[in-house]
């Protein structure tokens, strides 16, 4: 009897210390970054979360004017890259005109890809392996310029400026906004004299906020863009 309710307790004990081992390792704290670039007519803003200074997951929103638009959800298991899903639009040059896309690939940890579906106006279609092989470098990159950009103290920040205030999508009211970059002077010239939502990366203090790349501009209609989630928990 008495060594029954030993190992009884011995087990209970065991099972509790294995609960709190999940639950702490659920608390341990994340790391934010986020960032972006602008090249050309390409325009991306980047996410990042680490924990203890490893990726578990990444976003983008990536504009390419005429060529099309996505956004990308990504997650990463014990410093590799599992699984991605990225929806958009892309060019069909044979139409002329803009049609929907869906990528959504898993990686085993070796790397390889278990499971993958591309799906081009609704038609199901092959990945190469050069294209699987993007993927993933795009998804490094992310993670890479984010954390670059924030070593140097910027960050991706996006608001809406009347002439006098920026706000920013978080709630933020600043009355300065510096532009460090060489612009063109028809975005000055509206920057100055029409409301408008920008996203750029710089830094902010605590009344002001610099520009040092602008990635968007729109009317004062544009809604902030939120990190894109596609992956379940």
């Amino acid at each position: 009897m008495k060594k029954h309710l030993l190992t009884s307790i011995l087990f209970s004990s065991l099972s509790l210390f294995g609960c709190s081992s999940v639950e702490t390792q659920n608390l341990e704290p994340l790391t934010h970054f986020s960032g972006g670039n602008s090249a050309g007519d390409t325009s991306s803003l980047y996410w990042t979360t680490e924990r203890f200074n490893r990726a578990i997951s990444a976003a983008d929103h990536v504009s390419m004017g005429a060529q099309g638009r996505y956004e990308s959800d990504y997650r990463w298991e014990q410093g590799e890259l599992r699984e991605l899903i990225r929806k958009g639009e892309q060019a069909d040059f044979h139409q002329d005109t803009l049609v929907p896309f869906q990528v959504h690939i898993r990686f085993n940890k070796d790397g390889d890809a278990v499971y993958q579906q591309y799906r081009v106006n609704n038609k199901v279609l092959p990945l190469q392996r050069e294209q699987l092989e993007k993927y993933k470098s795009e998804a490094n990159h992310v993670i890479a310029l984010s954390k670059e950009q924030s070593r140097n103290g910027q960050h991706l920040i996006q608001g809406h400026w009347d002439g006098d205030v920026f706000e920013t999508c978080s709630g933020d009211k600043l009355e300065r906004l510096e532009v460090s970059q060489a612009l063109p002077k028809v975005v000055i010239d509206r920057l100055s004299s029409i409301e408008s939502y920008l996203a750029f990366i710089g830094k902010e203090s605590r009344n002001q906020a610099t520009v040092d790349e602008l990635l968007l501009l729109h009317d004062e209609n544009f809604d902030c863009l939120p990190r894109p989630k596609f992956i379940s928990e």
